[in-house]
């Protein structure tokens, strides 16, 4: 989808009426959507008055819109590296992590990131499949994502004092403000994300 279009995600208590189908139901949204949509307005305006004009006052089904507009991260706040399947890439991929964040002024996240990679990094070579790729993402906030080819579901666990490891995802789940998993096909992607300070 090209940014700025709308993505319009909604319950079949909009789109069917009476007897009549959801194929029917899906051209008047389209339609009413087309007519009703101005750039210059919000996105709550504009499901407001699709819902006035599409929702009758005696229907007994729910009906529900959400509304989004896609946008695009610009090219110049996105790093991309491929890591090679050996642990002695972990070293570096902390040092490509460190020189794209001084090329972003981002100094201060330096220190709690290359944690955050080298755990990353080292649980996908470890447990993960080849191709392995590391990307971070500059957005309001800061967003390292490490993807590989397994769709194994990581494991967020409390290491006892002897174990010599599973204290990974623990360590990132401390550092970072929000994490997550996200699968595609044949393949994963584990993220976290940091709040970027702005400047006073």
């Amino acid at each position: 989808m090209e940014p700025g279009s709308v993505l319009a995600l909604y319950t079949d208590g909009l789109i069917e009426r009476g007897g009549n189908g959801s194929d029917d139901g899906l051209r008047r949204l389209t339609k009413a959507l087309a007519a009703l949509y101005r750039p210059d307005g919000t996105l709550d305006e504009t499901g407001r008055a699709l819902l006035a004009d599409l929702v009758e006052p005696d229907t007994r089904d729910d009906a529900t819109l959400l509304l989004a507009r896609t946008r695009a991260v610009p090219e110049d706040d996105i790093a991309t590296w491929q890591i090679p399947g050996d642990l002695a890439a972990v070293s570096k991929a902390r040092e490509w992590t460190t020189r794209q964040l001084t090329a972003w002024g981002l100094n201060d996240l330096q220190f709690t990131t290359e944690l955050i990679v080298s755990e990353l990094v080292t649980n996908a070579i470890r447990y993960g499949r080849p191709p392995t790729e590391l990307r971070l993402i500059r957005h309001g906030v800061l967003v390292c994502e490490v993807t590989d080819s397994s769709s194994t579901q990581p494991r967020l666990r409390r290491a006892r004092a002897t174990d010599e490891g599973g204290r990974g995802l623990f360590i990132v789940a401390q550092l970072a403000e929000r994490w997550g998993c996200r699968h595609g096909q044949n393949r994963k992607t584990i993220w976290s994300e940091q709040p970027i300070e702005r400047s006073p």
